[in-house]
């Protein structure tokens, strides 16, 4: 039976046995963690990470606790987007390996119990994609493909409407050969892709089947609100944000190019499918979560299609000026919105936003806290786990990301990404032990000398020392695998609690955000036994494990997070 062909028997067969493939979803109380494949480990000296590094790393991800690894695009790519603009979905790019390397990092991962996730950039391909260039080449079931429309003058002057892109500007390009334009929500080297046509949904299909038959465990979903455009080609209405100018994607309200109902019902297909996938081949559930910079309501709207969306609350919504309860409301909002059954997760950062050490000066121990004590999926980015921080005196020489360098050298700083893509800080050798290269892809952070994981691993405690400790508590301690979920503040709002308890088991997480004044918290009428022990506490903090507190009167430090275990 073929795939493609029966795809619809083969979906309806998914929906009748999906409730026997719900029990293997794993990845509740998981730890994941992302790869910026560029810059985990440089394997062949020409100072770029690639997949033998990652693979010559993957005990280190299990020594430290993490169950599962996301890569950032390694797909075939002219990189001009750094990987997010693809021209073969089903093959690897050579500055990171080849498949050969890749299908040998899931054979190790699969041998150590790691799962493996793929970034998957659907919305678009690369202008240089086979699929564009016959497009361009006149051929009309590949120009059907992509997203054409007439200009409103017919011209090649006016473009089909006031759709913006991402990266500023007119969202179309004009091709004289048709006398039309092609649509491109992002760079116009990154056409969209056309998933009203069934042709495209089933090629999308197939790039899906290839992965999974090399073994790995899901995707994570690059854009995912902008996979639908309105069908008529309306204009968008104004924003009337202060200060925008026409060229700013923020100028318009994007309700005709993001998060239409099409989109949801897509990514449901494909859950379908994977689920089938699973079925037949007596697999664990494969993970589908979804990249979406959206409001709240569309956002949950993802778990009504089986699909999870990424939390970016803690990146985007809560910030170093934050207080106890903007945190306790963002996460209640989050669980008390969130339908029942569905799995929670919390990304503390990822390649396009400052570190969380940057975000959250003296307070990235604190971070780490709260996402392995709360329910559901802990997510970080590489370096995370060592309180790695943005090298923000790049100069405009050294500056790659396309972001940067379209904003030219008077602006390049603003909008960088390149300060939270440096390499991994792995030693106090050359280059961090990242590269024996003379130079790499981009520097290394003046700070690795003092600052790195061997450093950390021989210290007494270390940023290192306290993630590993919740990495593993997160997927192995009852309370929190199987535990009720309470949040609570007190001392005048400048304390955050968080309470996990399975009955007999209980894990308490407070932060002091009072930066100047310790507190004596009594939490004797939250129902916890008497005593509590110290389990870990945050960098500075110097409250000593294996202490124990009168839950009556806690004394927590100034500026301090400690979580708490039974005795």
């Amino acid at each position: 039976m073929s795939w493609l062909t029966h795809l619809g028997a083969l979906l309806l067969l998914a929906s009748c046995c999906f409730a026997r493939i719900q029990n293997k979803q794993w990845w509740n109380n998981t730890v994941f963690y992302q790869i910026y494949p560029r810059s985990l480990y440089d394997s062949n000296a020409d100072g770029v990470g690639d997949l033998k590094g990652i693979t010559s790393k993957l005990e280190y991800f299990v020594e430290t606790g993490i169950n599962a690894i996301w890569l950032s695009p390694i797909y075939t790519s002219p990189m001009v987007d750094f990987g997010y603009d693809i021209s073969n979905f089903i093959d690897v790019d050579p500055v990171f390996g080849s498949l050969s390397d890749f299908k040998a990092l899931v054979a190790r991962a699969k041998q150590l119990g790691l799962k493996v996730i793929l970034d998957l950039v659907p919305n678009h391909t690369s202008d240089k994609h086979q699929w564009f260039q016959e497009a361009l080449n006149g051929n009309e079931k590949y120009k059907n493909y992509f997203v054409w429309a007439d200009g409103k003058n017919k011209d090649g002057v006016t473009p089909p409407n006031n759709w913006i892109s991402v990266f500023s500007d007119s969202a179309w390009t004009y091709v004289k050969r048709y006398n039309q334009w092609y649509y491109h929500a992002f760079e116009y080297r990154q056409p969209d892709l056309n998933y009203r046509n069934p042709d495209v949904r089933s090629e999308m299909i197939n790039v899906l089947k290839f992965w999974l038959d090399l073994g790995i465990d899901g995707f994570r979903v690059d854009s995912a609100p902008f996979m639908y455009e309105d069908s008529e080609y309306r204009d968008e209405p104004r924003s009337y944000q202060q200060g925008l100018t026409p060229r700013d994607y923020l100028y318009l309200t994007h309700n005709y190019t993001t998060d239409l109902i099409e989109t949801y019902q897509l990514f449901s297909t494909w859950r379908s499918f994977m689920d089938l996938y699973s079925y037949i081949y007596n697999q664990d559930q494969k993970i589908l979560v979804m990249e979406a910079y959206t409001n709240f309501t569309h956002t949950m709207e993802y778990y009504d299609y089986d699909v999870l969306p990424f939390n970016f609350d803690i990146i985007i919504e809560l910030n170093s000026q934050s207080s106890a309860l903007d945190f306790k409301q963002k996460i209640d909002r989050w669980m008390n919105s969130m339908p029942s059954g569905k799995i929670a997760n919390w990304v503390l950062g990822n390649h396009d936003n400052p570190r969380v050490g940057s975000r959250f000066p003296d307070r990235s121990d604190h971070m780490v806290m709260l996402s392995m004590v709360l329910p559901g999926l802990a997510v970080a980015y590489n370096g995370d786990e060592i309180g790695m921080l943005d090298k923000r005196d790049i100069s405009w020489q050294d500056t790659v990301d396309p972001q940067a360098c379209n904003a030219g050298e008077a602006q390049y700083q603003k909008v960088s990404r390149d300060p939270e893509r440096t390499p991994f800080q792995w030693d106090a050798t050359k280059n961090a032990g990242f590269s024996t290269a003379d130079s790499t892809w981009l520097p290394v952070n003046d700070n690795y000398l003092s600052l790195n994981l061997a450093r950390q691993k021989a210290a007494k405690k270390s940023h290192y020392k306290i993630y590993q400790t919740l990495a593993k508590m997160h997927h192995t301690d009852p309370a929190l695998t199987e535990g009720s979920f309470k949040s609570l503040i007190t001392n005048d709002d400048t304390v955050l609690g968080i309470i996990r308890s399975n009955g007999c088991r209980i894990v308490l997480l407070l932060i002091n955000f009072d930066e100047d004044r310790p507190k004596i918290v009594n939490l004797s009428q939250e129902g916890l036994p008497s005593k509590m022990i110290v389990k870990i506490s945050s960098m500075g903090s110097k409250v000593k494990a294996g202490k124990l507190e009168d839950v009556s009167k806690i004394y927590l430090p100034e500026n301090a997070a400690v979580v708490y275990t039974t005795v």
